[in-house]
């Protein structure tokens, strides 16, 4: 079984998933300009696909049988590895969400543009976070406010 991606591996467009001409976003270009959206929709689309080649390939895994392990430790382990894979591939069946969304936003026109604020989100941050729906500011803004509400 090849090794889950996780932490921001799993949160992150592989390296590959760059488009066919190497076309970078830059702000010297119109924001959120056509050939933008179709990069950012590629993007999200080879993310995706990476996405569910894996959880394919976990799918695979697991029907080549039950675990096996004729020491209690070895299959403890083997439990264990599972059942950080299996929560892997659900946090990924979650991101697919965010990713769809973010298509979504690009076929209706709202893509790269702030939930809260309607400001632009910024070339940068969407590159580093293709799914991001806030920009910094209204994203550290609603985490110091998770935190208070935590704190109560």
């Amino acid at each position: 079984m090849p090794p889950a991606k996780t932490g921001k591996d799993a949160a992150k467009p592989s390296s590959k998933a760059k488009s066919a001409v190497d076309y970078v976003p830059s702000d010297n270009e119109e924001y959120m300009s056509e050939k933008q959206l179709e990069f950012f929709r590629g993007e999200l689309n080879n993310w995706k696909k990476s996405i569910l080649d894996d959880s394919e390939d976990t799918l695979q895994s697991l029907q080549e049988g039950p675990l096996r392990e004729p020491d209690l430790n070895d299959r403890a382990s083997s439990e264990t590895d599972w059942s950080l894979e299996l929560r892997t591939r659900d946090r990924q069946r979650k991101l697919i969400s965010k990713i769809d969304s973010a298509l979504r936003k690009i076929d209706q026109g709202e893509y790269g543009y702030c939930d809260v604020t309607g400001d632009p989100i910024g070339l940068k941050r969407l590159i580093a976070r293709p799914i991001a729906t806030m920009t910094l500011e209204a994203q550290e803004a609603h985490e110091r406010k998770e935190k208070i509400s935590r704190d109560d």
